[in-house]
């Protein structure tokens, strides 16, 4: 019998977030895209990366500094896993710069140019150099570093110039300074022929007015990563942290993890700044285009050039929801299964708006994880306690940077008069759940929202997730004890018809995937999830393939299971899609269950599974079931955006076949428009034939 602890059989978790965050920049690589989309792409990439440092390189080096030697199921240490990130990062880089500059050649043909001040022409210099002076003097930090002036502290992801000096008056005397470019001031100035100059050349034009008798020697822009503060950050760092709250203090808050330079940067400019900052050598990374790939959004943003991205969807109301009907009686007749972004979230925020005003609603509960600015189901909620309504509302206070957001808006419920419940102690609430109570013909109804994303109408606009309504009562009672075991106490913390992690999800996984087992070839298995990680669930999807289960894994990110392992995964098969939408959904399919479909807030984590408040969600409704599987099967065979992940590690693109391209994205964008336009009214079932007909046409 196989050893399933093997080492060898399983993918590095922090290695396979770099495979995934490559197909992100494969992306870009695209030349079939539209320019901008490539380089909406290349945005991305950075602010992953940015992401990907300040939480989990910091994280690893922290255990490193503190002698913790520990790993995940693959056994590589700490150290071993920093050394292969280092050199992954650093090959990685070249395809980035070489991808960047053939993109912006491109733009160039296109009327977008990127340019340094000494590229411009005269007029544009007088604007540029006016723009300085009102724009960007007032506001700029010029630093003099010498034995009276100490080093600044530079915070996370600070951006700017580190400057060699001369003395007017004597040459011979040569200062070092750096000037720190606050974020206030855009990272390109944009000029009315569609050119951009990077800020820095600008400011380098202008050193002598923020250092004055002094001349400008040399200069290199640079940009610092810092710790994002681990002991306070818990979406990617909380597995770090349960290693070092185990009696570890934490030390030197916020240390410098990575720095980034500029392509004027030399040895002696790198190390003036070094002598200061301390960054490992490894962590060093020398650009030849631009620091800060995060701020192309300003560029990708341009409306003058949106001819440069892909054309827009605009999400749509199908049947039922299409009519004037009151969205309350439409649930007493039936549950709806919405696939967002191809279907509106519009029902949603309406299904919240219309119980804020309905003088039969008598309470609403909610569960809000990221609502976005301006969220106009808050201001609902508002609305609705103003108006004497019972209303909860669970705000996630640690949902990982949008905290000031969640903060503003319990503070507003509050003063509305709803009840707030600021977390669970121990735990981070990721469910997303609403639960409306309206009283009808004289009795108490209740309706339920369950969803896979957040309530953010605009990232509902980019983000696939599945929406479940119902007003079926097993499912709402489920929800009146998971709202008490949220505001009140519990020591059985358990549902009946939903699941609740960290005491029930987990169990249910194993025991559908060992009951596919059960069933040998006759069983199947699909899983549309954002990572796989957890050791035990890997495990079973190992046994369970040796017994011959047929084993469909749909994982957009990190995957630490290896397929196609001779007398382990021969059986499975795990894709990655990645394209015009950021896809999200957890969705499982287990052929030989009573329900066989469900839906989900968590992914196959140790964090979701065991250190998260998550629900799972059985769907028994035939028509919404029949909709999720078809939606699987249609992602199973995407010919077009796919990657496969081989048993090294890596991923290649699925390739056309003698069928036709299967986009997935396209096809479902194409099919609910033709739905939307048809004069027919007996789709409700929307896009429960999508597979079927694809595979009747391939």
């Amino acid at each position: 019998m196989l050893n399933l602890k093997n080492p060898n059989l399983y993918n590095n978790r922090e290695l396979s977030w770099l495979q995934f965050n490559t197909r992100v920049l494969k992306q870009a690589q695209d030349e079939s895209l539209p320019l901008l989309e490539r380089l909406k792409f290349l945005a991305i990439y950075g602010t992953n990366l940015d992401e990907f440092y300040m939480i989990r390189v910091a994280g690893l080096k922290k255990l490193f500094a503190a002698g913790i030697i520990v790993s995940g199921a693959d056994k590589l240490t700490p150290l071993e896993q920093l050394r292969e990130i280092r050199k992954y990062l650093h090959q990685e880089q070249q395809v980035l710069e070489h991808c960047m500059t053939g993109i912006l050649k491109k733009l160039e043909l296109e009327g977008i140019s990127i340019k340094s001040y000494d590229e411009v022409n005269q007029h544009e210099k007088h604007f540029l150099n006016r723009y300085f002076h009102e724009n960007i003097y007032p506001v700029i930090i010029p630093i003099a570093i010498d034995a009276t002036h100490p080093f600044p502290h530079l915070n996370n992801l600070s951006f700017g110039l580190i400057v060699k000096l001369s003395d007017s008056d004597n040459e011979a005397i040569e200062r070092f300074g750096i000037v720190r470019v606050p974020r206030v001031v855009n990272r390109f100035i944009e000029l009315e022929n569609g050119t951009y100059v990077p800020v820095e050349s600008l400011v380098a034009q202008h050193i002598e007015d923020l250092f004055p008798g002094y001349i400008l020697i040399k200069y290199s822009s640079f940009r610092v990563t810092r710790n994002a503060g681990i002991e306070i950050e818990e979406e990617e760092a909380d597995d770090f942290m349960e290693i070092l709250e185990e009696g570890l203090k934490l030390r030197r808050k916020g240390a410098m993890v990575r720095l980034e330079i500029g392509i004027k940067g030399d040895d002696e400019i790198i190390d003036f700044f070094n002598r200061h900052a301390n960054v490992y050598k490894d962590d060093i990374y020398k650009f030849h285009t631009f620091l800060n790939l995060s701020s192309l959004w300003q560029i990708v943003s341009n409306k003058n050039f949106a001819h440069l991205l892909p054309a827009p969807f605009k999400p749509k109301n199908l049947p039922p929801l299409d009519s004037n009907e009151d969205i309350f009686s439409t649930l007493e007749k039936q549950d709806i299964l919405l696939y967002h972004p191809y279907e509106s979230f519009e029902p949603v925020v309406r299904l919240i708006q219309s119980a804020s005003v309905d003088s039969n609603v008598v309470s609403i509960k909610m569960t809000l994880y990221r609502s976005g600015t301006n969220s106009p189901i808050v201001q609902a909620l508002m609305a609705a306690s103003e108006s004497g309504k019972q209303v909860t509302v669970m705000v996630e206070l640690k949902a990982r940077f949008d905290e000031e957001n969640n903060l503003i808006w319990a503070r507003a419920l509050e003063k509305s008069g709803a009840h707030v419940i600021y977390g669970i102690k121990g735990f981070k609430v990721h469910a997303k759940a609403t639960l409306i109570t309206r009283r009808t013909n004289g009795k108490l109804k209740q309706y339920a929202h369950l969803g896979t994303g957040n309530y953010n109408p605009a990232t509902a606009k980019i983000y696939t997730d599945m929406s479940y309504l119902t007003s079926k009562d097993e499912i709402t009672g489920d929800l009146t004890r998971f709202f008490h075991f949220l505001t009140g106490f519990s020591k059985k913390g358990k549902l009946d018809e939903l699941y609740m992690s960290p005491s029930q999800i987990k169990p249910k996984i194993l025991s559908l995937i060992q009951n596919e087992a059960r069933q040998g070839k006759d069983g199947h298995i699909i899983a549309k999830i954002n990572s796989l990680v957890d050791d035990d669930v890997i495990r079973a999807l190992y046994k369970a393939s040796q017994d011959g289960v047929k084993i469909e894994l749909i994982v957009r990110g990190i995957c630490c299971l290896k397929p196609d392992v001779e007398g382990v995964s021969e059986n499975i098969r795990v894709i990655s899609i990645l394209g015009k939408y950021l896809e999200h959904p957890r969705t499982f399919y287990f052929k030989n269950d009573e329900a066989q479909v469900y839906i989900s807030s968590a992914d196959w984590m140790p964090r979701n599974l065991m250190r998260r408040i998550e629900l799972l969600t059985a769907i028994k409704d035939v028509d919404a079931k029949e909709k999720i599987l078809q939606i699987l099967k249609l992602q199973c065979v995407d010919n077009s955006l796919a990657h496969k992940l081989q048993n090294d590690g890596t991923y290649i693109k699925v390739k056309n076949q003698e069928v036709k391209s299967i986009n997935n994205h396209k096809f479902l964008e194409d099919y609910v428009n033709s739905v939307s336009k048809s004069t027919k009214k007996n789709t409700t079932r929307n896009i429960t034939d999508l597979a079927n007909r694809l595979f009747l046409e391939s």
